[in-house]
């Protein structure tokens, strides 16, 4: 008699069940969970907030997938935060192993250059990628996303921390001022472009003789002038060689710049050791033009970017550069009598992170091929 009620209960539950099956496992859920395995699975260094927080914005990635944290804190080691396990640092290289884990993203946003550097030397043995967030104030707009981390830069690792610059300096050199950088579609000189258009000058103008490179710098520096909401900066792209005496007097006649700084040169060490009169011409010669140019049409202060390979030179470029610190001695001894002359000086940069001449770029693509570096 309970064949009838018993029968069709069952028959019910087998049905339910295995619908129920069947969508879980050609469903989205399972097809989900499946994804999310072949992941590429990470680490996050640090278990703070910066860390609980890309944990979140990485649950729905379609990049990465976490696997847990990694924290120095006693306390926490052994732990679960967010139903991800958190281990000891020291575990790395087992961890890395076992799980599969070829990322750590590191989430310590404040922690200090020589901290970072000891986080570093002691996961490398665990042969994994290492990619950073950005910095704290990132964090503070609470904006931490998958788009926010990035590869680790050679800036990361440097042995001191920045030196900020004087603002008040700064301001009394181009603020309202109309300011002109030589060599302007360079790596040096883009860059000091780009800081210079931080600080409001009334007019920033570009000189340099390779037209790719000054439309570049011209195209980008507006964009940024857009975002700064520098409406009034006057951006100026001008064509022309720095040895160019009549072209140089005539820009500077017509725009009457009050800081001019001197970044045209050759700095490729072999390049200029195979061209070395091309790179005496535009070295010396060109700054020698460019300063007489200055004094002439009332410039207040003129700066050369030189370089440390001035100290000592053993090599074409080195010495071509010595030469011009020297033109400029000299022209500064002449004009110290006379006040109204033009302030000569000037600065020699040492390695240069990712310019154009730098050593960085060259590493990292050899790494990028696989070595040897």
């Amino acid at each position: 008699r309970t064949v009838g009620i018993l029968q069709p209960f069952l028959l019910l539950i087998a049905i339910g069940l295995s619908r129920l099956s069947i969508r879980y496992w050609l469903g989205d859920a399972y097809q989900r969970i499946l994804h999310k395995n072949m992941l590429a699975k990470v680490l996050i260094y640090g278990a703070g907030t910066a860390g609980r927080q890309l944990a979140g914005a990485l649950i729905n990635s379609a990049e990465l997938n976490v696997v847990g944290y990694l924290d120095d804190d006693p306390r926490l080691k052994g732990g679960v935060m967010g139903g991800l396990p958190i281990y000891d640092p020291s575990d790395l290289p087992v961890l890395a192993e076992s799980l599969g884990v070829h990322n750590v993203l590191l989430a310590l946003p404040s922690a200090s250059r020589q901290r970072r550097n000891e986080i570093l030397e002691h996961i490398r043995k665990a042969r994994v990628n290492v990619r950073t967030l950005p910095d704290l104030t990132a964090l503070a707009q609470g904006r931490i996303a998958v788009s926010d981390i990035r590869e680790l830069e050679i800036e990361d690792l440097l042995g001191r921390e920045a030196v900020a610059p004087r603002q008040e300096l700064l301001d009394k050199a181009m603020r309202k001022k109309v300011v002109m950088v030589t060599g302007a579609g360079g790596s040096i000189g883009g860059e000091l472009c780009r800081q210079i258009l931080r600080n409001e000058p009334s007019s920033l103008i570009l000189i340099d003789q390779n037209e790719f490179a000054l439309y570049n710098i011209h195209a980008e520096l507006q964009k940024l002038a857009e975002l700064y909401k520098h409406e009034n900066t006057q951006i100026v792209p001008i064509l022309c060689s720095v040895r160019d005496q009549d072209r140089m007097e005539h820009v500077m006649q017509s725009w009457r710049p009050q800081t001019l700084y001197h970044a045209a040169a050759y700095k490729h060490v072999p390049l200029v050791e195979h061209n070395a009169v091309e790179g005496i011409k535009n070295n010396v010669m060109g700054t020698l033009v460019a300063a007489r140019a200055a004094n002439k049409c009332g410039v207040s202060n003129f700066v050369l970017i030189s370089t440390d390979k001035a100290v000592r030179p053993t090599n074409v470029m080195g010495a071509s550069k010595r030469l011009a610190e020297m033109v400029l001695q000299a022209l500064a001894a002449e004009s110290a009598t006379d006040r109204m002359r033009t302030n000569f000086c000037m600065v020699r940069f040492g390695n240069v992170l990712g310019s154009s001449g730098s050593v960085v770029p060259l590493f990292r693509q050899q790494i990028k091929e696989g070595g040897p570096v």
